[in-house]
């Protein structure tokens, strides 16, 4: 069994990441058991006026870090459930001390499972406006389309004023949902929440679409590549 490493950006989702490879380890191994988890977290406020100025190499090199540790600590593989932190991942530079499973590849894999044809994306500005997620789906044969600007801000002003820090308003879920439910009206037939705190606010049972947590479905394929 491999020891898997989860590379922490912001605090809610990390946490939920890590709380999610538990309950699925429990559910493949039974009661109180899981795979090894180490998580390591440099604080976001390092990163945050570099995503602003558009540093990515630099934030790159600070996670690198955080992987260099969870190679020390021992593990064999990292996930890494923030999905903006993956622009800056994907960027060439040194080798990072460990592999890593690949949230979009992960997400874009069970929506062609799934068999989605047009995949709406939330998530980060960042996210919203780069080809991650496009790239990844449409080598799955899937279209995928974002918010309108004016959602896409509403989005980005909820995550950074409220999600990342803990808070979770009943109207934020409210304009969440008015934002997937344009999305489906643009022809999407389901939608990738695709930063680690919005599965948390727009959960599946009030979701107008049917959603991908990009976070769980990182976590199922921790610990199934860790259980081999």
């Amino acid at each position: 069994m491999q020891h898997i490493g989860v590379l922490g950006h912001s605090i809610p989702g990390s946490a939920h990441c890590y709380a999610e490879i538990a309950r699925y380890g429990e559910e493949r191994l039974g009661a109180y058991q899981h795979p090894d988890i180490t998580m390591d977290c440099i604080a976001m406020g390092r990163s945050m006026p570099l995503w602003d100025s558009g540093d990515r190499a630099a934030i790159r090199a600070i996670l690198a870090e955080s992987v260099e540790r969870l190679a020390r600590a021992g593990c064999d593989f990292v996930v890494c459930p923030d999905n903006t932190a993956h622009l800056a991942l994907d960027l060439p530079g040194p080798e990072l001390a460990l592999p890593m499973l690949h949230i979009a590849e992960v997400v874009s894999a069970e929506a062609a499972a799934r068999g989605y044809r047009k995949v709406g994306i939330m998530g980060t500005a960042w996210t919203m406006t780069a080809d991650l997620y496009p790239r990844a789906l449409a080598a799955h044969g899937i279209d995928s389309a974002a918010p309108a600007e004016a959602d896409q801000r509403d989005v980005q002003r909820i995550t950074f004023d409220e999600l990342v820090h803990g808070v979770f308003r009943p109207e934020a879920r409210d304009r969440f949902v008015e934002v997937a439910r344009a999305l489906g009206d643009a022809g999407c037939d389901a939608v990738a929440l695709v930063c680690t705190e919005h599965p948390l606010l727009l959960t599946a049972d009030v979701s107008p679409l049917p959603t991908l947590d990009s976070t769980s479905l990182l976590a199922r394929a921790a610990v199934d590549t860790a259980l081999g």
